[in-house]
This record gives C-alpha cells, structure tokens and sequence, in this order.
C-alpha cells in the first residue's frame, strides 16, 4: 500500500524530469524563448503536481482524473522536447533521453490507472466506519440526548 505520494513510480521519474528540464531550460539558447522554456517548465511540473494532489483527495475516482491529466502533460512535455530539438535547443541525445523518459512516465501513470479502475477499493474517503464517531445516543432519556455530560 502506497503511503505518500513520494513513492509513486511515475511522480519519481517526473522529479527527475523536471530537474532536467530545468537545467536545460537555464541554458543561453533555450533561456531566450521564454514562452517555450516556461512552457515545458508549467507542463513538466504539473505531471508531478498533479499525481500529488491526485493521490491527496483520497478517492480513486478523482485519483484516476489526476492521473489522466498527468499523464496528458508527460505528452506535453514530449511535444515541447520536438518544439526545443527543432530550434537546437537541446541535441538529440537530450532529447531521446529526455522523451524516452516521458513515455515511461505516460506508461507508469497508464498502468497505476488501469490498476486504479479495476481495483475494488475505493479510497480512503470512502471508508464505511466514520471518522469521528458519534456517541450512542438511542439508549438515553429524550431530555438527555442533548445535555453535556457533567465533569
């Protein structure tokens, strides 16, 4: 059982994608295009962001959309990653990498999904013993169910 979003798979290898892209996106040829360096940097950060919050709201449902939308970026990403080749920003050795890396990200959140959709559970929201339970109250004389008890 998956504990903090930290030990996800896929938000591990997207730290270590965007640690990349933004070294890469320091460098002078790359660091002029502003629109496409902040660009890849939104898109790179957003796949973590959103497997984080994804796996925060306790539901499997939401969990999945999270993960879709992570996913959708990790394709964003890959699509800049041509944009940055194009221009010579990055050789191609940086980009089969960095791609490469994006597909195993887009496999990884793919994978977590279809195990999300076919799993019984359906987050920790969804629980059926309450939170905070109530105090019995059914057995008490009607004009007590509402008193403080005495201390």
């Amino acid at each position: 059982m998956i504990k903090n979003f930290e030990e996800i798979e896929a938000w591990q290898l997207a730290r270590e994608l965007t640690k990349v892209v933004y070294a890469i996106a320091k460098t002078p040829a790359f660091a002029h295009d502003f629109g496409l360096r902040d660009q890849i940097r939104r898109a790179s950060v957003s796949i973590m962001a959103n497997i984080a919050e994804g796996f925060e709201r306790d539901g499997n449902k939401e969990f999945v959309q999270f993960l879709s939308q992570a996913k959708g970026s990790s394709g964003e990403v890959r699509s800049h990653l041509y944009v940055a080749l194009d221009a010579s920003y990055i050789d191609r050795q940086t980009f089969d990498t960095l791609s490469g890396l994006t597909i195993r990200i887009g496999k990884a959140l793919a994978c977590f999904i279809k195990h999300l959709r076919t799993s019984d559970l359906s987050g920790l929201k969804f629980r059926h013993e309450p939170q905070h339970p109530q105090p019995e109250t059914r057995n008490l004389k009607p004009e007590t169910r509402n008193q403080k008890p005495e201390t």
